[in-house]
């Protein structure tokens, strides 16, 4: 009966001591152990790909690129590389590698963002729309370490100067705050705020650089202050205008330089406003404010071939106010004259 339920090749081989063997593997047409060689040989190759596996570096789905893209049609569930971009700053900047860049692929608005560590975010050809309107700030940078740098490159900063309907402006345009060795503003424009333009507001050293910009319609245009070592602030090319307050003004541990650039119909155009601060003005039209230059006791002012018109008072100095005696001020009173020289070399 079992020879008839199984084919010649699978019947059962009588023992060795009884008849002469008959291989297994040689009836199935299989030289012998090949079939155990093969199997042997499969499960090895399982078994070295998984080590492989284990011992090559993983690399993340979310790890950090070094240039990042957005855009208006974006969204921030992309990885936010060129062909498929993310749609705010936020967004992105959490998948951009320290020392990186975020750039703008097309105009848009791109949401209000907090910076913590070194980064450019870089609209190119086409100005990026930040709008903070509500209470909030457009910029915040607030590095972990002091020796970040962040620059900031072809932005449009808006708070919406109305107070009404709601929710009303933003308050500050950029806010750099604690740590980081420089901030870098490049071709920003900052408007309708309800506090501060640029509020450089540090507890370490640190270099603000602003370079053709535009800031108007808040109450103070640059406000720099530091708690603890000296913060500087170099401002060339640009225009302030439209101030209820400072236009510029260096506080506590500030020294700002502002060379090239226009300001106009402020309260007080450039102000050394405490003990210790020192203002630079080179080749600066200052008009149509209340004060051009203003200086209190302890506080230094450095002006050089600076035009003054229309002010309703020129130069009001209570501190130090040295001159290269080139400064030309015409209309309204001129106010003070220096009580000493910039000495030529």
């Amino acid at each position: 009966m079992l020879e008839l339920l199984w084919p010649t090749a699978f019947q059962i081989v009588p023992p060795c001591c009884i008849t002469p063997c008959v291989n297994f593997g040689t009836v199935m047409g299989i030289e012998p152990f090949e079939g155990l060689t093969m199997r042997k040989s499969g499960l090895s190759l399982v078994l070295f790909g998984l080590l492989l596996g284990f011992t090559l570096p993983v690399t993340s789905a979310h790890a950090q690129a070094t240039r990042t893209w957005i855009s208006g049609v974006g969204d921030d569930v992309n990885p936010c590389s060129r062909t498929a971009p993310c749609k705010t700053f936020a967004g992105a900047i959490s998948k951009t590698a320290a020392g990186g860049e975020i750039d703008c692929l097309d105009p848009g608005g791109f949401g209000a963002v907090t910076i913590t560590k070194s980064i450019t975010l870089d609209c190119g050809t086409f100005p990026g729309g930040i709008l903070n309107a509500g209470a909030v700030n457009g910029v915040v940078v607030n590095t972990a370490a002091a020796t970040d740098k962040v620059i900031l490159r072809n932005l449009v900063i808006n708070g919406t100067i109305s107070t009404s309907p709601s929710p009303g402006p933003g308050l500050n345009g950029i806010r750099w705050l604690n740590l980081g060795q420089e901030l870098h503003l490049d071709r920003v424009v900052i408007t309708g705020d309800s506090t501060i333009g640029v509020d450089v507001n540090k507890t370490s050293a640190g270099t603000l650089y602003v370079r053709d910009s535009y800031i108007t319609e808040v109450p103070t245009g640059i406000s720099v202050i530091s708690s603890v070592a000296t913060v500087t602030a170099m401002i060339n090319r640009s225009y302030l205008l439209g101030m209820s307050g400072n236009c510029v003004v260096a506080k506590t541990n500030a020294f700002v330089t502002v060379s090239n650039s226009v300001i106009t119909s402020c309260n007080v155009g450039l102000s050394a406003a405490n003990s210790g601060a020192i203002v630079n003005a080179n080749d600066n039209v200052i008009s149509f404010s209340q004060t051009g230059v203003s200086s209190v006791a302890g506080s230094t002012i450095r002006m050089s071939n600076n035009d003054l018109y229309d002010n309703a008072t020129g130069i009001s100095n209570s501190g130090t106010f040295l001159s290269n005696g080139l400064n030309r001020v015409s209309g309204g009173n001129p106010g003070s004259t220096s009580n000493g020289t910039i000495p030529l070399r």
